[in-house]
């Protein structure tokens, strides 16, 4: 089963996001728990997502994945925004239970020149104090583009994180296409290549998902900045390599593209027809 969709608003509510999802093709999606660039977020609706819940199940949908806003820093070197970051991960990993066996998506963050061992345990700490036993979402990684202190732009960031993480069994890695490729991973031209260095650095049973995304800045880069499906530096044969992959076919694709309903439609539907043996 090919499980792909985009990034859809949840101003809605919850069912209108399975709607929503139906109506451009997709059969998964994306969303933002609150706003991304702040702290609210709305009361949940038990029957609205119970709703949401069947309709996902009825129409076999597969995983579905929300997003930590952008404010989230969990490594930050100030005390009260590794404070907002404890609680707004907390409520939205609760929020998240109304959905139950679905995916949350997390940039580890800035160490803000404190360095990547201090940010890499600081991270740790945080998923440590956060995740339970009990728990049915798993929490995702994201690689980031290693811009200045951030952390996620190297593999072996995210196997530090994972290996200090006691429960990490409820852990794994999202892969975002435009940020390995201006990190100066040759999705395009090396793609075994790299999915080989990710199995012997982290594993590839660790990957959760796929953030797919082509990039309008070259390889190596470090400038995030994503492009329509074949309209950038990573370009369409390489992602039709990437969706086709054995390792990845399985996973859930995300597209974060810069478009609205009518273009992530297109691209849902030029994805399909490139799918082989679906």
């Amino acid at each position: 089963m090919f499980y792909i969709g985009s990034h859809l608003s949840s101003s809605k509510g919850f069912l209108a996001l399975g709607e929503t999802a139906l109506s451009i093709g997709a059969n998964t999606f994306q969303f933002f728990t609150r706003n991304p660039r702040g702290s609210q977020a709305k009361e949940i609706d038990p029957a609205d997502a119970a709703a949401l819940v069947a309709l996902l199940e009825r129409e076999s949908f597969g995983p579905v994945m929300a997003h930590a806003p952008y404010t989230l820093n969990p490594c930050s070197d100030k005390l009260e925004t590794r404070e907002f970051a404890h609680m707004t991960m907390e409520d939205d990993l609760r929020r998240m239970e109304y959905l139950p066996g679905n995916l949350y998506n997390l940039h580890p963050g800035s160490h803000k020149g404190q360095g990547v061992e201090v940010g890499v345990q600081l991270i740790a700490d945080l998923l440590n104090t956060l995740l339970k036993p009990e728990q049915t979402t798993t929490v995702l990684l994201e690689t980031m583009v290693g811009r200045g202190n951030e952390i996620g732009g190297e593999f072996a960031h995210l196997r530090e994180i994972l290996d200090r993480v006691d429960l990490n069994h409820k852990m794994g890695v999202c892969l975002d296409t435009c940020h390995l490729f201006v990190g100066n991973y040759d999705i395009a031209d090396n793609l075994d290549g790299v999915l080989s260095e990710f199995d012997r650095v982290i594993g590839l049973s660790r990957l959760g998902a796929i953030h797919l995304n082509d990039s309008k800045n070259p390889r190596g880069s470090r400038t995030d900045r994503h492009a329509g499906i074949g309209e950038g530096y990573i370009g369409l044969e390489a992602i039709v390599r990437i969706i086709n992959h054995p390792a990845l076919r399985k996973l859930p694709f995300f597209l974060e593209t810069p478009n609205e309903l009518p273009g992530y439609a297109a691209e849902i539907r030029l994805l399909r027809s490139l799918r082989e043996g679906d």
